[in-house]
């Protein structure tokens, strides 16, 4: 019998001025077709991203009036519905990770609890039962291995010579580029595809 458990749904990159850097798309298991398909349009998401905007705003002021300073993680940012809630990181720089769950974004299936992968349309057996045992409701800090995977691709992003962050987060604050190195892209694919509750690595 086949078992829902979560997957990402989209990982976007924020620049320090609210502007988008960079967005990764998967798809969720949809049970009416029984295939691998994004659950909202790329509009959609970037609407959703642009939502969290205003509880990192929220919370980073709650931290400076508690004296706690930038603490980097902040968890839960709002579930969206039912099926959807976004996680937010935010880099001493002002840059925002923010991951959007699905909660019914894989299915496992079978005894042997072989689950299948959200990037190969649902043909790949990969991951065992116990992950998606974990997955009914995320705990606290699941996230903080996406988050990491996604800090490291940043900062390897940052390191290379013909990369210009003032391109991307212009001083000013009015505007910037998005990412468009392929090297980024393909790293937060991976890490989009390679998370499932319980990973301790990315």
């Amino acid at each position: 019998m086949a078992t829902c458990f979560p997957s990402i749904a989209c990982l976007g990159v924020i620049g320090r001025n609210n502007n988008p850097l960079h967005v990764s798309i998967f798809p969720s298991y949809d049970p009416a077709t029984n295939s691998y398909r994004p659950v909202r349009t790329p509009l959609q998401f970037s609407l959703l991203l642009s939502s969290t905007l205003d509880v990192f705003e929220l919370r980073s002021r709650q931290n400076v009036a508690a004296g706690t300073g930038l603490t980097g993680d902040f968890g839960l940012l709002h579930a969206v519905d039912e099926r959807l809630a976004a996680y937010g990181f935010e880099t001493n720089t002002g840059v925002r990770f923010v991951v959007i769950v699905d909660m019914r974004g894989r299915i496992g299936s079978g005894p042997t609890g072989r689950t299948t992968t959200a990037g190969d349309g649902g043909k790949t057996p990969a991951t065992p039962a116990s992950a998606a045992a974990a997955g009914v409701g995320l705990r606290e800090g699941e996230m903080k291995v996406v988050f990491k995977a996604m800090q490291a691709a940043y900062i390897r992003l940052l390191q290379n010579p013909f990369f210009d962050p003032d391109e991307h987060s212009p001083p000013g604050g009015h505007g910037g580029r998005k990412i468009t190195s392929r090297k980024f892209g393909e790293d937060m694919r991976r890490i989009g595809e390679g998370w499932t509750a319980g990973v301790t690595s990315l």
